[in-house]
């Protein structure tokens, strides 16, 4: 049964994000490249992924100052805004271990230009992050964030800390909380959230791509997916087999089948930022070999119409 909240502000819109990987200079420190990034974006967008999540796992958030992450904000909206595309959507991570700096960043992205916060529970000190502690957390920062709130379900990532769909149904009477990302890949929560709420009331979103269409028929309102980074026009015809080794193989297959095409050739632009490697060979090959057949597919499919 539905529930009788009302229905979001602004609730989060339904279809396929990308959650973008950073791209760096080859230099010893590894300064983001905004040009690169600015170029890279609008290829994404044109490719016709429905919004861009910033700062998320993806992007290497964690390796990523908080003025960084800003400026890829404001990088993403300007690369939108030439296309003629001023109310593309575009999420910010804003994930922190305090209260404070997850409200300081929900700031920084509603100035940059952002739309919506993505936002981890707490995990430094696990055996302190009790169900109170969670709730508050997400309340507080709902209370104080000037743009809506996506919770960020992803246990493997944040110490084993997982939101299970009691906790979330409560945080979802919040008005300023409009939906979750499961990367936990739990369709129970799907069936059970999308059964309750309705998708202007809290929508539900696969974390991934190997599980888009589960959550498609359990309710959900569609997926945030690393592939949309080399396959961004494609993505949606067909569950891919997903690089699960880390973020290096999804680099660098961005890097090796959308970057010529966005305009960034360099391929140490798309490494992970140290201490973490790139790929080694093998890698590399296998990567090739598992999405070399998607290329045809997207390069049959048209840009989405611009400016």
């Amino acid at each position: 049964m539905t529930s009788n909240i009302a229905q979001k502000s602004k609730p989060l819109p339904a279809g396929i994000y990308c959650p973008v990987v950073s791209l760096y200079k080859p230099t010893p420190r590894q300064e983001i490249d905004y040009e690169a990034s600015y170029k890279y974006f609008a290829y994404l967008i044109r490719g016709g992924v429905d919004g861009l999540v910033m700062a998320g796992t993806t992007a290497e958030a964690v390796l990523l100052s908080a003025t960084e992450r800003q400026e890829l904000v404001r990088v993403a909206r300007r690369a939108a805004t030439d296309l003629g595309l001023s109310d593309f959507p575009v999420v910010a991570g804003i994930s922190g271990q305090s209260t404070n700096e997850s409200i300081r960043l929900a700031q920084d992205a509603q100035e940059a230009g952002g739309d919506f916060g993505l936002l981890l529970p707490p995990s430094y000190w696990v055996k302190a992050v009790t169900k109170d502690v969670i709730v508050d957390f997400y309340r507080e920062v709902a209370d104080n964030s000037p743009i809506p709130i996506v919770i960020y379900s992803f246990p493997a990532m944040c110490n084993g800390v997982d939101l299970n769909s009691d906790v979330m149904s409560e945080l979802a009477q919040h008005p300023n909380i409009v939906g979750t990302k499961l990367t936990c890949g739990n369709a129970g929560k799907v069936t059970r959230l999308t059964n309750e709420y309705s998708h202007e009331q809290f929508s539900v979103y696969a974390g991934s791509s190997d599980w888009l269409l589960p959550c498609l028929i359990g309710g959900g309102s569609g997926c945030v997916t690393g592939i949309g980074n080399v396959f961004p026009k494609g993505l949606w015809l067909r569950q891919k087999r997903r690089a699960r080794e880390g973020i290096a193989p999804t680099k660098f297959a961005a890097g090796y089948f959308a970057g010529p095409a966005a305009g960034v050739t360099d391929e140490k632009a798309f490494w992970p930022r140290k201490p973490y490697k790139p790929s080694g060979k093998e890698k590399q090959e296998w990567v090739v070999k598992v999405m070399q057949h998607l290329v045809e597919i997207e390069q049959s499919i048209p840009d989405r119409a611009g400016k």
